[in-house]
């Protein structure tokens, strides 16, 4: 028995396609409130800072170098944090819609686990994209360890989309 891996890529159709628009999307959302939420934070904590060393007596408390320093420093920060982070992410999933392909992979079984807590069924693979993945029942039951599984991801953002 060869447990050499074997992968080949294919069309994604178009449920797959339309549950990657979604998760774009709905990401894609997600980051404009992070960063906006960041943004108001950029201008708060500076003003915050103004207030305690008021408090503290400092001379010249309220400075508008300071104040604008402080939060050009913290809009430069947040900036480029969400730029990796959607870069990192989202991108991956963008070149997905745009390139229209998933990856099929030959994996083989290394360990089978029931989890009783839940009452699922997870299969261990030899995949470097995929280590485990939930299973069915009768799946479960008729699979051994050693046996031949095909998974499908999404070529960039290696998201898990299926097993037969």
């Amino acid at each position: 028995m060869s447990l050499k891996l074997q992968r080949y890529t294919e069309p994604l159709d178009a449920e797959e396609i339309a549950f990657l628009r979604k998760k774009e999307q709905k990401e894609r959302k997600q980051y404009y409130r992070v960063y906006s939420m960041l943004m108001v934070l950029s201008f708060i904590i500076p003003f915050a800072g103004a207030w305690y060393r008021a408090l503290d007596g400092v001379e010249n408390a309220f400075s508008p170098l300071r104040f604008f320093m402080g939060t050009g420093v913290l809009l430069s920060i947040s900036t480029l944090g969400t730029w990796f982070a959607y870069n990192i992410n989202l991108k991956k999933v963008q070149s997905d819609i745009r390139n229209g392909t998933k990856t099929i992979e030959l994996t083989h079984i290394t360990r089978k686990q029931y989890m009783p807590q839940n009452n699922t069924y997870y299969f261990y693979l030899n995949s470097p994209n995929k280590l485990s993945i939930e299973v069915s029942q009768s799946d479960f039951y008729s699979l051994s360890e050693g046996d031949e599984l095909t998974i499908e991801y999404t070529t960039f953002s290696k998201l898990y989309l299926g097993y037969f």
